[in-house]
C-alpha cells in the first residue's frame, strides 16, 4: 500500500532552482532500513540516480550533482524535498522519487513521475 506522489512547478526557469516534494503514504519515511530517493530520466536517456535520505536523515548524492542537490524531509508530514539549484534546460527531465531496500537491493515503490522542464 506504499504510494509515492511527486509535485511541483512543471516549468521552472534557468539559474533558478528547482524544488518538488514527494507525498509518501502507506509507510513511514523513518521505518529503519529504508531509503528515499530522487531519479530522473532526460528525454532520450536513462535513469539518473540524485541521492537519498535514509530512515536515520542520513543523505546520499550522486558526485556529478551533489554540488547543486539538497534532499530534505519533514517527518511530521512524511514528506521528501529535493533543490536542485543554478537549473539549466540540461535538467529537464522526468523526476521521480521512489523507496529502495537493502533487503531487495532495488527500488520497490515508486512514484509516477513529474515532468519538469527548465525553459526561459
Amino acid at each position: 500500500q506504499v504510494q509515492l506522489q511527486e509535485s511541483g512547478p512543471g516549468l521552472v526557469k534557468p539559474s533558478q532552482t528547482l524544488s518538488l516534494t514527494c507525498t509518501v503514504s502507506g509507510a513511514s519515511i523513518t521505518t529503519n532500513n529504508y531509503y528515499w530517493s530522487w531519479i530522473r530520466q532526460p528525454p532520450g536517456k536513462g535513469l539518473e540516480r540524485m541521492g537519498a535520505i535514509a530512515y536515520d536523515g542520513s543523505t546520499y548524492y550522486n558526485p556529478s550533482l551533489k554540488s547543486r542537490t539538497s534532499i530534505s524531509r519533514d517527518t511530521s508530514k512524511n514528506h521528501l524535498t529535493l533543490q536542485l539549484s543554478s537549473a539549466t534546460p540540461e535538467d529537464t527531465a522526468v523526476y521521480y522519487c521512489a523507496r529502495y531496500t537493502d533487503t531487495l537491493i532495488a527500488w520497490d515503490y515508486w512514484g509516477q513521475g513529474t515532468q519538469v522542464t527548465v525553459s526561459s
